[in-house]
């Protein structure tokens, strides 16, 4: 994750799941807390890396986490309102990049997917996060967790790329490897890696391992057309037979096992668990 470090103002629900996924993640966290520790259960654990604003209630410690951070992810299940509403009306107030994820309208899926490219397109180190407390909605902390887990998944995918030339490399026919013809699975599997958006990589990634046929309709005409299936490459196509132990196999169904073979591959990369 290209976040360096995780604030929040340590009230229950959203901002404890932030904090408490940033130490579980190593990650560094902080950011300011009202005078006196207040939260809804009771003090605020010393556990947690926050700063007592003195003299600042609520109110005042949200400007602050926002004003110290480089944008701010609030997280809620319908429409802003209280202290998750004023978090977004100091965002604006003081121009930062703001990000809010209803998960009544969205699955945890793909919000991630827009977080990880907002935080991305802003170039957000330090991420302030909000939302309602638990007394408010007793499922946002897993919810926020389960969130910012998928983000990090998101990066892991889209950092674990092969590079083609470096792949290639042992091959005799490889001196431009932006032309090379995939002649076996893995070759094959390993372009699409490095060449898909971060977004098709996840969305392959999210499907369940009984519902791939639906893929074909995003990756099939690359696979035929770019790795010479259907004419000119039957060192991929034998390949394809090797590797679904079917001697005779036809174009369609070596996309299948190309297909297959990188949604394992991706699944490895991330670990993604899909929550709903």
């Amino acid at each position: 994750m290209q976040i360096t470090k995780i604030v929040s103002g340590g009230q229950t629900g959203a901002d404890r799941a932030a904090l408490d996924f940033a130490i579980e993640y190593d990650m560094d966290h902080g950011g300011w807390m009202p005078e006196g520790r207040m939260a809804e259960d009771g003090l605020i654990p010393d556990s947690y890396g926050l700063t007592e604003l003195t003299g600042g209630g609520y109110p005042q410690r949200t400007e602050k986490n926002v004003q110290d951070s480089d944008g701010t992810l609030i997280v809620s299940r319908g429409p802003l309102s209280g202290g998750s509403l004023l978090t977004f009306e100091f965002a604006q107030k003081h121009g930062q990049p703001c990000m809010h994820v209803d998960l009544e309208t969205v699955i945890v899926f793909d919000a991630a997917i827009d977080i990880y490219e907002w935080l991305r397109g802003h170039d957000i180190r330090v991420l302030n996060v909000a939302g309602p407390r638990a007394s408010k909605d007793e499922s946002i902390y897993e919810l926020t967790w389960n969130l910012l887990e998928m983000v990090l998944h998101m990066d892991a995918i889209s950092g674990a790329m092969p590079n083609a030339a470096e792949f290639f490399s042992g091959r005799e026919d490889a001196a431009d490897a932006d032309n090379v013809m995939p002649a076996t699975v893995d070759e094959a599997v390993n372009l699409l890696l490095e060449g898909l958006t971060a977004k098709t990589k996840s969305r392959v990634a999210s499907r369940p391992g009984d519902d791939l046929a639906g893929l074909k309709n995003i990756l099939g005409e690359s696979i035929f057309e770019e790795f010479g299936l259907e004419a000119g490459n039957p060192a991929l196509l034998e390949s394809c037979r090797n590797q679904a132990g079917k001697p005779g196999l036809d174009a369609s169904g070596a996309m299948r096992v190309i297909i297959r073979k990188l949604w394992e591959r991706l699944r490895q990369m991330g670990h993604l668990r899909v929550v709903k």
